[in-house]
């Protein structure tokens, strides 16, 4: 297997290699307006392994069967999250949009495979455990207060905008070490590296910027923070390493939380089912919470892995070398699954945690970082509407738009009106 540091990408010359011509493009609205239509429809014309191109031409094959998912993630070794094994690379850009998406070569946990992988998750996991859940949960809900405290006396809001994609970054750039002044800057950083537009690489760039910064600041001062615990980790790592690793647990929590956060607002504003987390049941959050995990789970796709040698997965023949995109959201739609979890109540209900959302095995968002996610967006829910009990939507709820992304689903705007409310004067 090649090693992820090993392997060199090169800037695009040539024609990519395609997988065939029944490639669907990975792009299009129905990614964001009807993608549960949209797998069906893949599911139906090309089975659970579906031939896909990516922006530029790019073959890849996305996985959207749930049996498929789990039996990629299971093998590490057939599938590696080795990005040094594309087969594409001598055709790629310097310039590519998805590049930070996708990823180059580097010493990163999220970048690397086997032992490699592994060493960089002994520094970052253990850090993560450090994080008290009082602690964080404190951090939350003072951090959403002064959130709140920002629009409350309006009567009206984007929670989107002003709350969702606001609290997440500001709670993870507290818990890595930042002061919260330089919190909404990162936001606006991690938002345009999201995007995965023109905008992606120098977004990177900065966001690598910012933490070279801390990186230095805490060697000289450390502090309770997972920037300081990683640096006290016992087998030393050169800078790049724990910068490029302090960016992936910034970016990894950032946006997903956001959108898990926005997605179970709209649940609650648009369902009856969930309706009575709006009226003191607060006891329906995780419910809602766990229901968008299986029915509108802010990863749709994750990319990747790659094949470390010639194989057949879902009646495909899939190339060494072939990108495999994780269709997570797809995965968690299968009928397939559905209907073995239909036994136990519909998925979503009663606490059932089978779905793929945080992807599976040796290169699943590790579990402390699963519980941070949980943590940051059912206490931001929990006070948001401790605050605003009477919150509704302000448009129709057919008129909410969803970001353009294939990758990743949320909105681009929440618009909410409420009874205003005094702030809570504490601006600790």
């Amino acid at each position: 297997m090649t090693s992820p540091t090993s392997s060199t990408p090169t800037s695009g010359g040539g024609c990519p290699v395609r997988i065939g011509s029944e490639a669907v493009p990975l792009s299009g609205p129905g990614f964001h307006v009807d993608p549960t239509g949209l797998y069906r429809d893949m599911r139906r014309d090309h089975g659970p392994v579906v031939p896909v191109e990516l922006p530029g031409g790019f073959p890849a094959w996305l996985v959207i069967g749930y049996r498929e998912v789990h039996q990629v993630t299971s093998n590490p070794e057939l599938y590696p999250r080795d990005v040094g094994l594309w087969n594409q690379w001598e055709h790629i850009p310097d310039d590519w949009p998805l590049l930070p998406m996708v990823g180059q070569p580097m010493p990163s946990i999220y970048f690397t495979a086997g032992a490699e992988h592994r060493r960089h998750s002994a520094m970052v996991v253990p850090a993560l455990e450090n994080v008290d859940p009082f602690e964080l949960r404190s951090h939350c809900e003072q951090l959403a207060d002064r959130l709140i405290d920002g629009f409350c006396d309006r009567g009206n809001a984007d929670l989107v905008a002003d709350f969702a994609v606001l609290l997440p970054v500001l709670v993870l750039a507290r818990l890595v070490g930042f002061p919260d002044g330089e919190g909404p800057q990162i936001a606006r950083v991690l938002n345009a590296l999201a995007d995965g537009g023109p905008g992606a690489q120098e977004a990177h760039r900065r966001f690598g910027e910012h933490m070279q910064n801390l990186l230095a600041v805490k060697r000289a001062v450390p502090g309770n923070d997972i920037a300081s615990w990683m640096l006290a980790h016992k087998e030393p790592f050169t800078d790049e390493e724990y910068v490029l690793d302090l960016m992936a647990v910034t970016a990894a929590g950032h946006l997903p939380t956001a959108d898990w956060i926005g997605n179970s607002i709209r649940l609650m504003l648009t369902d009856d089912q969930f309706a009575a987390a709006l009226s003191g049941g607060l006891h329906s959050v995780p419910e809602a919470m766990n229901e968008v995990l299986w029915e509108d789970t802010p990863t749709q796709i994750l990319a990747g892995r790659w094949a470390a040698r010639d194989t057949r997965l879902g009646e495909r023949t899939v190339r060494s070398g072939d990108m495999l995109l994780l269709g997570l959201g797809a995965a968690n739609t299968d009928p397939l699954i559905r209907q073995q979890l239909s036994l136990t109540g519909l998925p979503g209900q009663g606490g059932n945690s089978a779905h793929m959302s945080f992807s599976h095995g040796e290169y699943r968002c590790p579990f402390p970082a699963q519980e941070i996610a949980e943590t940051i967006a059912r206490t931001g829910i929990e006070v948001l509407l401790d605050r605003l009990p009477d919150l509704d939507l302000a448009v129709p709820a057919d008129e909410l738009v969803r970001r353009q992304s294939s990758f990743l689903r949320g909105m681009t705007s929440l618009p909410v009106r409420f009874t205003p409310v005094r702030m809570t004067g504490d601006l600790s």
